[in-house]
C-alpha cells in the first residue's frame, strides 16, 4: 500500500490530488475512484439518487481521460464531472477543451492566483515587498509577536476555535469542525498540513495550515482573533500586525523545507486579503479554467438550479451580513 500511495503521489501535481486527500475524502462520506494520474471525487446530491464528480487541480486533460471519466461517471449515476486543472492557462490547449464536449462551469478555485518564488534569497525577498509590508513585518517583531510551527494537539483546538470565530466576524461559509479534523488526521501524518502560530504576549491570536507538496507551500486556510487587529481611535487593543509576519515567516519556512514556489491560494480583484497578498510583490498566475463534462440530460436543469441557489445566497449575505454562515 505505501508503495502505491507513493508511486500515486509522485504523479499527482497538487495536494487534493495527493493519495491522503482522497483518504480523508472518503472518511468524509465521499466516493473517490483513482486513475494511474489523478482522482475523482463524487459527492451525493442531497435527497437525489446522484451525484457530482470533481477533478480538482488534476493533470491536463486528454481525450482518453474523457472517454475513461465517461464510463466511471455514468457507473456514479454522475450528473456531470467537474475539472478544474493545475495547469496554465493557454488558448490552444483551451480550444482543445472545448473540442472534448466539455463546457465553463462554475468554479471552485480563482482562476488566478499568486506565486511567491522560495528559490530568491531572504534579502532579495525583503527587498522586493512593499515598503508598507516591511515596516509591518518590522513592527509585529518590535512588538514581541513569535511566528512557530506547532503542530501540536493543543495548537489545533485553537485553530478551531479561531477559524469558528473568524467565520462569524467575516460571514463567510466555513467548513465545519468535523472537516477540519479529518482533514488534519490524515494530511499531518503525511507531512503534508503544517500549523503556524503567531503569539502575542503568550496568546495564540493567528493560525495558519500550510500544505507542503512535491515542490510547492500552500496556504489555504487561516483564523485570527481580532484583538489585537484594532488601530482606530476608541477601539480596544493595537494592531500588532501578526498576519504580515505570519506570512514572512511562512516563506523561510517553505524555504527551509526546500519547497521552490508558496502559492497564495487564490485571487479575487477588490477583496481587501488579495491587498494583504499583494505586498509580498506574488507573480500572478492564470489557469486553464474550470470546465464541466455532462454525463446526464440534468446538467442543465442542474446549472439552473445552481445559479437560483447562489444569487438566493448572497442576498442572505447582504441582508444578514453579520450572521454565523458556518456549515
Amino acid at each position: 500500500m505505501e508503495n502505491q500511495k507513493q508511486k500515486f503521489n509522485s504523479l499527482a501535481l497538487h495536494p487534493l490530488q495527493s493519495w491522503e486527500w482522497g483518504e480523508f475524502r472518503e472518511a468524509w462520506g465521499n466516493k473517490v475512484v483513482r486513475l494511474p494520474n489523478f482522482q475523482i471525487i463524487f459527492s451525493k446530491v442531497p435527497f437525489t439518487p446522484f451525484t457530482i464528480g470533481t477533478v480538482i487541480r488534476g493533470p491536463r486533460i486528454t481525450k482518453k481521460d474523457i472517454e475513461e471519466v465517461k464510463s466511471i461517471a455514468q457507473k456514479e449515476n454522475a450528473i456531470f464531472v467537474k475539472f478544474e486543472p493545475n495547469i496554465l492557462y493557454n488558448e490552444k490547449l483551451e480550444e482543445e477543451i472545448e473540442g472534448f464536449g466539455l463546457v465553463k462551469g462554475r468554479r471552485l478555485f480563482t482562476p488566478t492566483s499568486f506565486w511567491i518564488d522560495l528559490t530568491k534569497s531572504e534579502d532579495e525577498l525583503l527587498n522586493s515587498f512593499h515598503p508598507k509590508t516591511r515596516y509591518n513585518i518590522r513592527l509585529a517583531e518590535r512588538e514581541g509577536v513569535e511566528i512557530t510551527e506547532d503542530n501540536s494537539d493543543k495548537a489545533f483546538e485553537k485553530y478551531l476555535e479561531l477559524t469558528k470565530e473568524t467565520s462569524k466576524r467575516q460571514g463567510f461559509y466555513a467548513h465545519t469542525e468535523k472537516y477540519h479534523r479529518l482533514m488534519w488526521k490524515f494530511l499531518k501524518p503525511s507531512g503534508i498540513a503544517h500549523l503556524l502560530t503567531a503569539k502575542y504576549k503568550g496568546e495564540i491570536i493567528t493560525t495558519w495550515i500550510l500544505f507542503a507538496f512535491q515542490n510547492f507551500f500552500y496556504y489555504p486556510y487561516g483564523a485570527s482573533t481580532d484583538k489585537y487587529k484594532q488601530s482606530l481611535a476608541g477601539s480596544v487593543g493595537k494592531n500588532v500586525m501578526a498576519n504580515n509576519l505570519m506570512m514572512w515567516e511562512a516563506i523561510r519556512l517553505g524555504r527551509r523545507l526546500g519547497l521552490k514556489t508558496l502559492d497564495l491560494w487564490g485571487r479575487e480583484e477588490g477583496k481587501g486579503f488579495t491587498k494583504f497578498k499583494e505586498g509580498y510583490n506574488p507573480k500572478v498566475v492564470t489557469f486553464i479554467g474550470t470546465w464541466d463534462l455532462p454525463t446526464s440530460i440534468l446538467y442543465w436543469p442542474y446549472r439552473l438550479a445552481e445559479e437560483i441557489r447562489w444569487k438566493l445566497l448572497r442576498l442572505i449575505s447582504k441582508a444578514w451580513p453579520n450572521r454565523n454562515l458556518v456549515k
